[in-house]
């Protein structure tokens, strides 16, 4: 047992580079696990100009100085933002309200729907099975209808730290897209000169982080720009509220298609009942889905993620589980470093090469 313990810790333990990885490594997830929330402004930002970063980069090829640059693609940012959170924001809130005020005769319609097939159908289903759980959900969703109406009241501490990180995050981030060199010069100075593999693991999850976020991004806003065209065309209610869930549901996959389908079928129904309307709606929202997953996908990420589809779940419900939204967010990217740091670890024939 000693001996093996001896064996890996000159393996592993005497290579410079490994041991501090292995120490920036745990002092990340140990800032992360306690002071995430405080520095939560710092890492958004940090997202945020790594998406504006390829804006800024075109520009300069195109002969545009780098603060230039910069100040440009800020701006663009900000004004567009600012349009958006001006504009639906409002929209989006006064649907949700609606929507959650709507919740419970939705679950009377549906309620009533499956009762009258449960009678039709007594020796396949069970009517009591069906009405015990309808009435439990109705009675839930009464309760969080009313919690909804008075959020504006009791979350006015929660608007002061978003005004506070409206004003945090674009200003760390200028400095972040405006400083990027000196900053990773600075950071990259305390680290060993010799660092191959934390070179390779970097470029990896460079070309990795890049094309995955910005591709989710990117897949966010055409699948609901999408979405909502097709459900104003066919005039279902709450077309704006919708689309923003479907949009958000590639956020996490698999998963997230599936959930956000229980309301755009709820209120599909509640709008239409059992007409062809309803499956319009239905048949329209499924084409959706088959092209995001289909062509969609494959043509944003086809050189982003090589994960099997049993990595990418456990990655989601654990980084979620963990972090939240952003663990969610950042769950594929996460699981490719872990991938990328097991690529470039040191095998045996790289500790002997390094010992020679």
């Amino acid at each position: 047992m000693f001996k093996i313990v001896d064996s890996l810790i000159k393996r592993y333990l005497s290579n410079e580079e490994v041991v501090v990885f292995m120490l920036l490594l745990t002092t990340s997830i140990l800032v992360l696990a306690f002071w995430g929330g405080i520095l939560a402004p710092v890492l958004i930002a940090i997202v945020l100009a790594f998406l504006l970063q390829g804006g800024v980069v075109r520009l300069k090829k195109a002969g545009v100085g780098h603060n230039v640059a910069v100040s440009i693609v800020f701006i663009f940012f900000v004004v567009s933002c600012s349009v958006i959170i001006g504009v639906m924001v409002p929209i989006i809130w006064r649907q949700a309200v609606r929507f959650v005020n709507d919740l419970p005769r939705m679950f009377l319609d549906l309620q009533i729907f499956l009762e009258t097939f449960a009678k039709e159908n007594s020796a396949y289903v069970s009517e009591s099975a069906i009405r015990e759980v309808i009435s439990t959900a109705t009675n839930e969703l009464a309760g969080l209808g009313q919690w909804v109406v008075s959020f504006s009241l009791s979350s006015i501490p929660s608007l002061f730290s978003l005004a506070i990180y409206l004003v945090l995050v674009p200003l760390v981030m200028f400095f972040l897209l405006k400083d990027q060199k000196k900053i990773l010069a600075y950071l990259t100075s305390w680290l060993p000169q010799e660092r191959s593999m934390m070179k390779n693991i970097a470029n990896e999850m460079n070309d990795q982080i890049a094309n995955y976020v910005r591709g989710k991004v990117i897949e966010m806003l055409v699948v609901g720009v999408v979405t909502y065209i097709v459900f104003w065309f066919l005039g279902l209610r709450y077309a704006e509220l919708l689309a923003l869930l479907v949009g958000m549901s590639v956020l996490i996959p698999y998963i997230g298609a599936a959930a956000v389908t229980v309301p755009v079928v709820l209120v599909a129904f509640y709008q239409h009942g059992t007409a062809n309307e309803f499956w319009y709606v239905f048949a329209a929202y499924l084409v959706v889905q088959g092209l995001d997953g289909n062509v969609l996908v494959p043509l944003l990420f086809s050189e982003a993620v090589n994960l099997h589809p049993l990595a990418i779940i456990v990655a989601v419900l654990f980084f979620g589980g963990i972090w939240g939204f952003w663990g969610i967010f950042f769950a594929i990217p996460l699981a490719t470093l872990v991938k990328a740091i097991i690529n470039a670890w040191p095998d045996s024939q790289e500790y002997r090469q390094y010992h020679r």
